[in-house]
């Protein structure tokens, strides 16, 4: 089904809203937009969006399943504001959204659904999940010059660190079970990359609920949601494998011909799979076994 503004498909389309996880994808540019959706199609969420433009393709047999809505993902506080307005749409709900390539990885993903692990994390009366977005790029720049590839997809397997998140009310004090993580090509590349932009934690599973707002810097308004675990024990995180990082790096013109190769000596092929980013240390299974 396809609709051509947010409020038409919240006109004619807001049954899609009855049933969760729904996942939202913004496709900034036409890349992997298909792969994309068919990942969280295949990971077991039930409704999926897809917000681009009205010129962009969306293959044949995503047309049937998919919920397309015509919209500018680049326009000022466009992220922003779909995902509020959603949030204040249906209350209640499991989301995620991300960015086309961009794939959405969580513990034993291979074997167990995505309702499956919000089920359990639900018991464990949390309401968001906060994710890594890591960081992928092809190996070869010469061969794929907008840096994506899924066939010789590297990312960093280490290089990663963490810093305590400070509190603007309180100055003497972080904010509690809250960190700023960092790493990736955003780390490596820091010089252009603005400073607000260089963070790669982004709460992209949560529960809506009344009231809830989602941010510029990828946290709510609700500071319990932004929190990496409860107060009594570790719960699970999930990462984002994402190629948009290398695809900005390309496409600027302030770092296009500065960047020659992004591999350096802790670059690794990316397996596809779970179990490396649990080796890594780049996502947390929690109690969840």
């Amino acid at each position: 089904m396809r609709y051509h503004s947010l409020s038409d498909f919240l006109s004619r389309g807001r049954d899609a809203l009855r049933e969760g996880p729904l996942a939202m994808t913004f496709a900034e540019d036409e890349t992997e937009i298909d792969t994309t959706i068919r990942h969280q199609l295949n990971s077991g969420f039930r409704t999926a969006l897809a917000l681009m433009p009205d010129d962009f393709d969306l293959a044949p047999d995503l047309s049937d399943t998919v919920h397309r809505i015509d919209y500018d993902p680049l326009a000022e506080n466009a992220v922003q504001t779909a995902v509020n307005t959603m949030i204040d749409a249906a209350p209640g709900l499991w989301m995620f959204y991300c960015f086309n390539a961009e794939y959405l990885f969580y513990p034993f993903c291979e074997t167990r659904t995505v309702g499956e692990m919000l089920a359990f994390h639900s018991e464990e009366r949390r309401d968001a999940m906060l994710t890594y977005v890591i960081d992928l790029y092809a190996a070869d720049l010469d061969q794929n010059p907008n840096a994506v590839s899924l066939d010789s997809a590297h990312l960093d397997k280490s290089g990663y660190y963490a810093l305590a998140r400070n509190d603007p009310d309180n100055h003497n004090h972080p904010k509690e079970r809250q960190l700023d993580f960092f790493g990736g090509l955003r780390w490596r590349f820091e010089e252009h990359v603005p400073p607000k932009r260089r963070k790669i934690d982004r709460i992209a599973l949560f529960k809506s609920k009344p009231g809830l707002k989602l941010r510029d810097d990828h946290t709510f308004n609700d500071e319990e949601y932004n929190t990496y675990s409860c107060p009594w024990h570790h719960n699970l995180t999930a990462a984002i494998c994402s190629f948009r990082t290398a695809k900005a790096l390309k496409r600027n013109p302030g770092s296009r011909f500065d960047i020659q190769n992004f591999r350096w000596h802790n670059s690794t092929p990316f397996e596809w799979h779970s179990r490396q980013l649990l080796d890594l240390g780049l996502m947390e299974p929690g109690q969840w076994f």
